[in-house]
């Protein structure tokens, strides 16, 4: 079995952990750089199109601290406002660093351009251009990290297990995609950056790699994890025509520059049937007008792919050309004329705020073990800021890298082979093509388990819809010993996929049992049952293993004053 030693190994290397390794290989750590599909191009920071809140003061006065009240204001009482400072004091500083490493921020007149944001108090959100913030904020870290020395990138290494002894992480095992064989890494810290868990949704704006992975990996290792009941919905993600190589929550900011009509199936406007007040421009908040439309949808009256159209007919074709010239001609080379035909759009998976309970320096209470990006719990409270997701990345990357980096320093005991024992027995069990001929792939229980969230765990949510989900989801996690894996060695995508939905059933059963848990509704969690929020719950619900079973227990925010409930 390869094995490889490093002082820090990088779990990830989407925007989060390609600044983990900057940082880390900077202060003096060699680095290994795993990543399950090709290092700098996976993750959801290569996929972002929009902006990045940081409170740079460079179009108007501002200062972390406004930052700070309006990500606390928007997280709804629950951010661990500790994480959510870090955010915002350490974001300008990573933009600034990122403009001297060569990301072409927009300008005016000399400076960064920023524009405001939905939620923000002041214009703080800087962008490349509409297109590309995300591809080239990927770009400039993809090249930095190539100039760094004492980084070793690895792509197709997906990987399944952390290696915990003594309450202290020496490492992980790893799952070749090419291959289908197992590695082994031994290092003095281990930083978990490999996303959110939106992939667990039917509907969703994640790459691929977003399974909930680094979720499931933490809690196996002993770690806790947070608030994650606690899924972000975009409200108006793209659904049809088939739209390629653009982000499907696109359309936000054409709605807040230009309006843009939400109309059913009947081509009629709906928004005010359920509160709102939204007609031609962008005035319904998200969780408004995701409820409309779902109700639009559950009444008959949706658009053919289950949604609303959003029209911008009335809109000429100059202005619409004035205000996003060349994502103009991207959309007519997808066919999509929007002078001529409304687009189907509706609520999809977007963001997890829940995660990986840290430190202020990204550390789990497995000591050795850190977290970075949305793989980290509890900064966005119940409701991300817009813009926000990318500052985090860049900022807890930054941070998780340098302490990882202090903590090898320290040394690390030594790597004992029987750490891998639990990899290789499941791996062997696999191979042996236990899973009887009528037995479903874990492909095919991959895709049940997306439609299962997002009808029984989706924007809206009742106790019943809840707990049906619960016990399918333990079903399944009890049938995977019996599910069909080929017999092919090399690209084995049976294996990977069998990892991957291992890792997604827990950390689905976590996301599903904690909604079942918080009855009201608050931020991105609403319950149909439980319309009210409650103030007795403003606390966050934090969850740990305990010989198997899934255990939960409520705290105070912290940066609050009071202490945990037990």
């Amino acid at each position: 079995m390869p094995h490889l030693e490093s002082d820090v190994l990088v779990v990830g290397a989407g925007g989060a952990g390609m600044y983990a390794a900057i940082a880390a290989a900077r202060a003096g750590a060699s680095v290994v750089l795993l990543d399950k599909s090709l290092v700098g191009r996976g993750g959801a920071t290569v996929m972002a199109q929009m902006t990045v809140a940081a409170a740079l003061g460079h179009q108007e006065p501002d200062d972390w601290t406004l930052h700070l009240a309006d990500t606390l204001k928007a997280g709804r009482g629950l951010c661990n406002e500790e994480l959510a400072e870090l955010l915002c004091r350490g974001g300008p500083e990573r933009i600034l660093e990122m403009d001297a490493w060569g990301t072409r921020w927009a300008r005016e007149g000399g400076h960064i351009k920023q524009e405001t944001a939905p939620g923000h108090s002041r214009k703080r959100c800087c962008y490349v251009d509409f297109l590309a913030t995300g591809p080239a904020v990927a770009g400039t870290l993809r090249r930095k990290v190539g100039e760094t020395s004492g980084i070793r990138r690895i792509s197709n290494v997906a990987v399944v297990q952390i290696a915990v002894k003594g309450g202290r992480a020496l490492g992980a095992v790893g799952l070749s995609v090419r291959d289908g064989r197992l590695a082994t890494f031994h290092a003095g810290a281990v930083v978990l950056a490999a996303g959110g868990l939106t992939r667990l949704y039917a509907r969703n704006s994640a790459s691929a790699n977003m399974g909930g992975e680094a979720c499931a990996l933490a809690l196996e290792a002993g770690a806790e994890l947070v608030d994650m009941e606690f899924v972000q919905f975009f409200p108006i993600g793209h659904l049809a025509p088939r739209l390629v190589g653009m982000d499907p929550i696109m359309w936000d900011p054409f709605r807040y520059k230009l309006g843009g009509r939400l109309l059913n199936g009947r081509l009629e406007e709906f928004v005010d049937r359920y509160g709102g007040t939204d007609f031609g421009r962008y005035t319904a908040t998200r969780d408004l007008a995701s409820y409309a439309i779902l109700k639009e949808v559950e009444a008959g009256r949706g658009s053919p792919h289950g949604g609303a159209y959003l029209d911008f007919r009335h809109i000429g074709e100059a202005r619409l050309r004035e205000a996003f010239g060349p994502v103009i001609d991207r959309l007519l080379a997808n066919g999509i004329d929007l002078t001529k035909t409304p687009v189907e759009v509706g609520p999809i998976a977007h963001y997890h705020m829940g995660g990986i309970r840290v430190d202020g320096k990204m550390e789990t209470r497995i000591e050795g073990l850190y977290a970075a990006g949305e793989a980290v719990g509890g900064a966005n409270g119940a409701n991300r800021l817009s813009g926000n997701a990318i500052t985090e990345a860049l900022v807890f990357g930054e941070r998780a890298g340098r302490s990882a980096a202090a903590r090898a320093r320290s040394g690390a005991p030594p790597w004992e082979a029987s750490l891998a024992e639990p990899s290789i027995e499941r791996l062997d069990a696999l191979k042996k093509g236990k899973g009887s001929p009528g037995a479903a792939w874990p492909a095919m229980v991959q895709s049940e388990l997306q439609r299962l969230m997002w009808e029984n765990a989706g924007p809206f949510r009742t106790g019943g819809k809840l707990a049906a989900a619960l016990e399918r989801i333990r079903e399944m996690r009890d049938e995977l010993p019996d599910l069909r894996v080929g017999a092919a060695g090399a690209y084995n995508l049976d294996i990977q996929d069998w990892f991957e939905l291992r890792a997604m059933l827990l950390s689905a059963e976590c996301v599903v049992q904690s909604a079942l848990a918080r009855r009201e509704s608050r931020g991105a969690h609403q319950r149909e049952d439980f319309a009210e929020t409650r103030p007795e719950l403003e606390r966050n619900q934090v969850l740990e293993l305990r010989d198997g079973r899934l255990c939960s227990r409520w705290i105070t925010p912290m940066g609050r004053v009071e202490a945990d409930r037990g």
